[in-house]
Order: structure tokens, then sequence, then C-alpha cells
């Protein structure tokens, strides 16, 4: 992340085979996470479970992430099939450090980062950390911009040596410019437009998130531990004036006016038995535990008139809107999620591990249009089972399988017909691979495949034209190479492929549309791949001079949804760094610059359709790529 300059996670998920993001929820910015093939728009913060907004989060505190994928059934039962990214964030260091950053770019970025830890007391009982960032930054995009002030205060109390606590906060306060990335096309094709044309307006967005965390742990003994967690995030989204573009037609795009005040509101919790013990000269690894979720959105909508603008000459603002805003929908829904775990991993004779863990789960949802005064409910409960082998023949050697299930609440904000709530969703994987590592170490490979089925995902509803139901089921499935470590001293790299063939295995659609029986499922590049390496030099009079580079691959695309398919070419994109640090008096300064997508590749990482215009033109929602940036740097670390 320090070498490529990562300030979104998107950003950084890219050097992780299988994982990819797309334009699904049509927010450019705010893009759903695709992992195996399945989107997502949560994330997981330390362990415990985030809602929307992933890509977005800041990441001045980041100290690195983890990618677990397929359905973790035991330890975290409401995760997308296709995985979870995982969050860890810094903590407090009982060892003074300082680092000020200031990074500047293409289109008007400006970043500033602050971090400061150490101890408050002298024995060192009381650590602190502190991280803030500020960026202000424009876009490639027409009415685009972005201003975001991140604060992160940290507070750990080593009670004892067998006892710790910390408190977290978290304050984000994001205002930019909304693009909903509007794309027309013709013949499945993107038209021949400049890229940075917007057909909406300047659409004001605020998001304020306010997060606090406590954690505790004690140790018992040397084979006895307990942890406990509890978060609070709240986050509210006003976009006051969304200028929505949704059909073209007669060579004009329509676009409707609208507003949301969207408040979501996360509880989380969960406590960890952990324990160490032999039977019959058998070493057991013992896990017992329990979570708690609540996860609260209420959202309100009102709805204006009806403005066009021309497709292939846009004058802005376009007509004008005949009708102020109306309330269209006030919705709260609320989800209640309780489980509880046990698992036990056993060491066997000859270097072999089995591990075995079921989890029940518990879930209630409602939903209410305060509006329309309708409302629905639903509460289900499941038993996923999750077993695993592991065989180490050698030192150097690693052979695994695995079988998993998980169960959770499908999107209640889903087209599903009015008053109906979509039911949970289930999916099952198999999966089996090799680990192994080279150069004593240094260098590790891990080769992977699974199979992984999602059930109870949308397809078109043949009675309420332009809505859902849950009757179908997609496959994912395929092999994954990742290689990491150094290759010398120096010489470092990062390598990725997967091969992911993501169809749909069961539907109501037989007209051949994208959502029939056979078909790829849409935005789910089937080739993916990137390698990125650096060297730095270890002596001599280059010494601390780092230069590096890599290449990001991705295969076409099928668009769409429940519409005539559109199609999107691969592409692939290349990246530069080179960067210097030398020390002066105590202070280690670092300079460094990089330049992403060196070629100026014009590129679209996912579409959503949205229908076909009265001449022919289809209506699109595209993740634009960024085009040629340049990113400088300077870091003062003591």
């Amino acid at each position: 992340m320090k070498d490529q300059q990562v300030i979104r996670l998107d950003q950084a998920l890219k050097n992780v085979s299988g994982v990819t993001t797309d334009s699904s929820n049509f927010t450019q910015g705010n893009q759903s996470i695709l992992l195996r093939g399945f989107a997502s728009t949560t994330y997981f913060r330390n362990g415990l479970r985030l809602r929307d907004a992933a890509t977005t989060r800041p990441m001045a505190n980041v100290e690195n992430i983890e990618i677990l994928k397929g359905s973790a059934a035991i330890l975290y039962g409401q995760v997308d099939p296709g995985g979870m990214v995982n969050v860890i964030t810094k903590q407090p260091l009982a060892t003074p450090y300082y680092a000020l950053s200031q990074q500047f770019g293409s289109y008007d970025l400006y970043r500033t980062t602050i971090d400061a830890t150490g101890p408050i007391t002298k024995n060192k009982d009381l650590l602190y950390r502190m991280n803030m960032s500020y960026e202000n930054s424009g876009s490639f995009r027409d009415f685009i911009d972005k201003e975001d002030v991140f604060l992160a205060p940290v507070l750990k109390w080593n009670i004892s040596p067998k006892t710790q606590a910390t408190f977290e906060m978290e304050y984000n306060h994001q205002h930019a410019g909304l693009d909903q990335g509007f794309l027309p096309l013709q013949n499945g094709k993107p038209l021949n437009i400049p890229y940075s044309r917007n057909y909406g307006e300047y659409t004001p967005n605020t998001t304020e998130t306010i997060f606090g965390s406590f954690n505790w742990s004690h140790q018992f003994n040397d084979d006895w531990t307990i942890k406990h967690q509890f978060s609070v995030n709240q986050q509210n989204v006003n976009q006051p004036h969304l200028v929505f573009p949704f059909d073209v037609a007669k060579g004009d795009v329509s676009r409707l006016l609208q507003s949301f005040d969207t408040q979501n509101n996360t509880y989380a919790t969960n406590i960890d038995l952990i324990g160490h013990f032999d039977t019959l000269g058998l070493k057991h690894t013992l896990l017992f535990g329990g979570d708690y979720y609540r996860l609260d959105k209420e959202q309100q909508v009102t709805i204006g008139g009806i403005s066009t603008i021309n497709v292939f000459n846009p004058v802005h603002p376009g007509t004008p809107f005949i009708r102020p805003l109306k309330p269209l929908a006030n919705t709260v829904n609320n989800t209640d999620q309780f489980g509880v775990y046990i698992q036990d991993q056993i060491k066997l004779p000859y270097n072999i591990q089995v591990m075995g863990g079921i989890r029940y789960q518990y879930l209630h949802q409602n939903n209410k249009d305060q509006l329309a005064g309708s409302s629905s409910g639903l509460t289900d409960d499941a038993v996923t089972p999750r077993v695993g082998f592991l065989w180490q023949p050698k030192n150097w050697l690693s052979l695994y399988a695995n079988y998993v299930e998980n169960f959770g609440p499908n999107d209640p904000f889903a087209s599903i017909f009015p008053g109906t709530l979509p039911l949970p969703t289930s999916a099952e994987q198999y999966e089996g691979g090799i680990k192994t590592e080279f150069f004593g170490g240094r260098l590790r490979a891990t080769l992977a495949y699974y199979d992984l089925t999602k059930t109870n995902v949308a397809t078109r509803d043949p009675i309420h034209q332009g809505f859902s139901i849950l009757t179908g089921a997609v496959r994912s499935r395929g092999p994954e190479l990742d290689i990491t470590g150094e290759i010398l001293p120096g010489w470092n790299i990062i390598a990725t492929y997967a091969n992911t063939d993501a169809r749909i295995t069961k539907s109501n659609d037989t007209s051949g549309s994208p959502t029939a029986v056979g078909s790829r499922f849409f935005n789910v590049s089937r080739n993916t791949g990137s390698v990125w390496t650096t060297y730095e030099f270890q002596n001599g009079d280059l010494q601390s001079l780092k230069f590096g580079g890599g290449v990001t691959l991705r295969d076409g695309q099928i668009g769409g949804y429940d519409q005539p398919a559109a199609s999107l070419p691969g592409y692939a994109t290349v990246d530069l760094l080179a960067a210097y640090s030398r020390y002066i008096d105590k202070a280690k300064v670092t300079v460094q610059f990089n330049i992403n997508n060196l070629l100026d590749k014009y590129y679209y990482s996912g579409l959503t359709t949205n229908g076909v215009g009265l001449t022919g033109y289809t209506a699109a929602y595209a993740d634009f790529g960024q085009p040629r940036t340049f990113m400088g740097s300077v870091k003062i670390e003591y």
C-alpha cells in the first residue's frame, strides 16, 4: 500500500486474486467489492462488520488489509458468499513515533496525513495513537470534487501483563460531487463521447460517519484467553439535490430530480473464548463464541420533475425541472442477527490438522414504509457447518481442503415487489489448494481451486415489470494463484491470477436474456491478473533508492442485469514507482513519485444497463477507470 500510495480501499484490492470492484450500485467512488464474482458494499473493521461505503473509507489509520475468501460461516455469519475484506487499524506503540506526509497529484489532489503515537505514562501502561488526514481533490469527470476530513484517536490501557483494554474512535466528514456514471450505449457499445462528460449536474453529497469501539482481552493462563469487542457506527448520507440521468430517447437524456437522506447505524458485539488442551495425545485449539449485530437503515426519498439534455451536445443545466420535489418514500429497515459458534482444531500425527465447527444463526428483519403505511417482517434461522483439512508433508509445503456454508440477510432494498421482504441468502463452497514457500520462506505461493454457489439471487419478475423475485442461483468456480515475497534481497514481488467462471445456474427467465440459465454473471471478468514488483538498493551510493512498477489485467465483461446485455472489452493498465529515503539527523525523509495508468488507457471496470430507449440507445451506469495520473509525496518520520 505504501509503494502504490493507496488512498482508497479499492486501490489496494487489485493486489489479490479474484477481487475486483464495479459500480453496480450506481455511485461512482463507492463501488461494490467483487470477491469471487459476488458483490458487496460492506467491510469489516478489526473483525466487526460495518455497513456500506467500503471503498470510500479513509486509509490514514489502516495498518494492513486481510482478505478472507469464500463463505466465512463460523466466525463471521453475515458475510457475502464471495468473502470479506477486513481492515486492520493502527494501534498505539510503546515507542514514540511521529510522521507527517504531504501528497499531491493530478486533478488538484492534495492530501495531508499525520500519525503520532507513544506512551502517556512513564510506566507505559497507557498508550495513545492519533491519525489525521485532510484531502481536497478534483476529478477527470465534470462536476466532481471532494473534501475529506478524518480523525482517528486510539487509547490503550495495559491493565496488567495479561489484561488489556482499547478505546477507539473515528470521525469522517466527506463532501463531494456525486457521479452516477451515466453512459449511453448503442448496439451494446459505449458511445464515442468525451470521457469527462457528466450528464447530470453538480450534485452535492455529504457523508458524516462517527465510529466508536471498546475491546478488551484477558489471558487466564498460558492456555485460555477471552476477548470481547463492542462497536457503534453511525453514518448519515445527505443528497439534497440529485440530478439522476435514467433514460435515452430521441437524442436526449432524461434526468430525474431527487433527494435522499439516509441514516445507517450499526451496533456490533462479539465475545470469544479460546483454549488449548490435550486429549489422548492430540492437541486441541478450541474456540467458543457468539456475536450480535443490529443494523438500522432509514431513508427518506423525495422526487421532482424531469429535465432533458442533448446526448451529443449537452448544454448545462439543460431544460428546467417543471415540478418541485415531493415525498416519495420514507423507508425504515431493522435487522437483528444473533449467532453462536464452536470450533475445534486438532493437531494429529504426521503434521496433519483437522478442523470442524458449527454456527447457529438467528435473523429477524422488519421493513416499513412510513409514508405508504406498509410493513413486512421476516424471521429465519439456520445451522451452518465448516470443516477443513491441512497436511504439511514438508516444512515448505502444505495441502488443504475445506467445505463451508453461510447464511445471511439479503439486501432489504432490492427491487422486490412492494410489500415483500427478500428471503435470506445462503451459499456453500468447496475449496482445495496448495501453499508453498521458496528461498527459505521469503517467497510464498498459494494455488487454490474453489466451487461456490449462492442461492436466492434476484431474477426478473415475470408478472410485475421492473421488479425482481428471488428464484435464482449463481455458481462461481475456478483456480486462483497468489505469489508474494522477496526473490532476492531488496527485490519484492506480488503476482496474482484468477479464472472466475461465474454463471447463472437457476432462473425463472427462459427468454435468453442475461439472467437465463447458463449466462455469464454480469460484471465478472473471466480472467484477471496483476504483477507488482519493486527493487530497493541495499548498499552503496544508491542505498535506499527504490523503483518498480506493475501491470493490472482484466478480461472482458458482460454488463446488464435483467435487460439486454452490453459487453465491455478487457484492458491492461501500467503503473510505475520511484522513491528515495535518507536520514537527516534523527528524521527519515522519503520522497516518492508514482504514475498510474501510464499508457492512459480508457476503460470501464463495471457496467449496469437500465433498459432500451425509444431510439435504440441503452441507458447504462459505468465505473469509469482513472486516466493517467501522477502522484508525488514527501514523508517525514521520527
